[in-house]
C-alpha cells in the first residue's frame, strides 16, 4: 500500500520547486500568472523555516512518498493560506507532480493534511477553491469529506474566457 508523509521544506527541496512553480501547464490552476525565480524561491524557502505560521498566516509542506524500501521522494506539497486563529479554520491548495498523480497520493496527503489540522493547529475546518472542470482535483476533496458550499459564477479568467470554480469545505 502507498503511502505518504507531510513534512516542512528544506533546502535540498529547491529545484523540484522550481520545477513545479514554473510549470505553465499548471498556472491556471494554482492562479499563478509570472514566472518565479530561483532565488525568490530560496528566500521563500529560508523564511518559511523561520517564520511561523501564526505570523505568515500559511504554511507549505511537502508530500513525500514512502517506498516499501524506506526510501522516499517529494511527489507534491499542500498549502495552508488564510489561516484564521480566531474563527479557527483556514485554506488549503495541493499540488501533485504529474508522474505521481492517478495513484491515490493526493486523497492520503489532504487525509494527512486534515489531521495535522485538526490535531496540532487546532482548526474547526477547512476550504479550498476548484475550477469546475478540475475533476481529480474535486475528487480528491470530495474523498476526504469536503462538500460543496456554492459556485463563484465566472471566477477564473481563462485563454479569454471565464470558468466557474467551486467553494467547498469540511467540518474537522
Amino acid at each position: 500500500m502507498s503511502d505518504v508523509l507531510l513534512r516542512a521544506l528544506e533546502p535540498s527541496d529547491i529545484d523540484v520547486i522550481y520545477l513545479w512553480e514554473n510549470d505553465t501547464d499548471i498556472w491556471t490552476t494554482s492562479s499563478t500568472h509570472v514566472p518565479f525565480s530561483r532565488y525568490m524561491l530560496e528566500q521563500y524557502i529560508i523564511s518559511a523555516q523561520c517564520v511561523d505560521i501564526y505570523t505568515s498566516k500559511q504554511l507549505r509542506l511537502m508530500v513525500d512518498y514512502l517506498h516499501c524500501d524506506g526510501g522516499k521522494v517529494p511527489v507534491g506539497c499542500v498549502d495552508i493560506f488564510d489561516y484564521d486563529v480566531f474563527n479557527k479554520r483556514a485554506g488549503v491548495g495541493i499540488l501533485m507532480d504529474a508522474k505521481y498523480r492517478n495513484r491515490g497520493l493526493a486523497t492520503l496527503a489532504v487525509k494527512r493534511l486534515c489531521h495535522f489540522a485538526k490535531e496540532h493547529l487546532h482548526l474547526h475546518q477547512l476550504y479550498a477553491n476548484v475550477s469546475t472542470d478540475n475533476i481529480a482535483s474535486f475528487a480528491v476533496f470530495q474523498k476526504n469529506g469536503f462538500e460543496v458550499v456554492g459556485i463563484k459564477k465566472d471566477w477564473l479568467c481563462v485563454n479569454d474566457g471565464f470558468k466557474d470554480e467551486y467553494m467547498i469545505q469540511k467540518i474537522l
